[in-house]
């Protein structure tokens, strides 16, 4: 008798269905007293750091953000990881040389909080293209949980979003695709400096509309112009209007500068690897490449 295999392709990590219980207003006002104790520095350039300079951490960001996506990392790892990062910074000078051991790290820690199977520290260390040991990784960990005095639990803007969508009268369909846009905005912000001191319950409103504008969604519901989307998200969080605004404003413009950028840096990639295959399979972007 013949032998016959049976491929079935199965999600083999089983992970949780949302708790739409959590989505009240107890939970949100929780979140939102609880949001300013884990708010790095806005100063620690500045003020901590000698070596550490914006346009490194711009860097080690998108690579992070690379092995994050390569991974398919569930979406509140990487702010959650750059929570850490920055938390980390504000309190302990750190040399440019450690800098992606440190971001490394920070993706291992925040993997652990939010997946169901983690990022593992020798495929971690893959991503460095070697350049990080397991063993180092795991001496780093404990440097940075012994900085964040263990304390993993951070409010990020992933964790606002979806009260923030309970809260609008759009269909199921139409709430999947803003989602997905608002956590991509709330990743880009992840990457910009001027992001770090902002509140996560502002970056996240200002991203829902920054989203639903994006999506025209406001031709739909008289609702959901920028105007009174704007006031009503700024009464959830309790903030000005105006400073929702402005958020909301930056974040567009931070858009518009990456897709830029990324359109300037495929047009240069093209013309120079035109007839070549580019493997980034080991290293997205590999930060030790850059001058810095």
């Amino acid at each position: 008798m013949e032998d016959q295999l049976l491929c079935c392709e199965v999600d083999s990590i089983r992970r949780a269905y949302q708790d739409v219980n959590l989505l009240n207003d107890r939970v949100l006002q929780t979140m939102l007293k609880a949001e300013e104790n884990y708010l790095p520095s806005p100063n620690y350039f500045k003020c901590v750091q000698k070596e550490i300079v914006p346009k490194m951490r711009k860097i080690l960001a998108t690579w992070m953000l690379e092995v994050c996506e390569e991974q398919k990392c569930e979406e509140e790892v990487f702010p959650l990881a750059m929570n850490y990062l920055d938390r980390f910074l504000s309190v302990e000078a750190t040399r440019k040389a450690r800098l992606q051991l440190l971001g490394a790290t920070c993706m291992f820690l925040a993997s652990k909080m939010k997946e169901t199977v983690p990022l593992t520290a020798e495929k971690l260390c893959i991503y460095t293209d070697n350049s990080v040991l397991p063993g180092e990784l795991l001496q780093m960990e404990l440097l940075v949980l012994n900085k964040l005095k263990w304390d993993l639990a951070s409010v990020t803007p992933h964790d606002f979003i979806e009260h923030f969508l309970s809260k609008l009268k759009i269909h199921p369909s139409t709430k999947q695709i803003l989602r997905k846009h608002a956590q991509t905005f709330v990743a880009l912000c992840a990457t910009d400096v001027n992001f770090i001191a902002s509140p996560p319950s502002m970056v996240a409103a200002g991203s829902v509309v920054a989203a639903v504008q994006g999506l025209y969604l406001k031709s739909q519901d008289p609702s959901l112009s920028s105007q009174n989307l704007t006031n009503f998200l700024s009464q959830v969080i309790r903030s000005d209007p105006d400073c929702l605004r402005s958020c909301q404003e930056q974040i567009e413009s931070l858009l518009e500068s990456s897709l830029r950028q990324a359109q300037q840096h495929s047009g240069t990639t093209e013309t120079k690897h035109a007839d070549e295959e580019v493997d980034l399979s080991c290293t997205p972007t590999d930060v030790r490449d850059v001058n810095i």
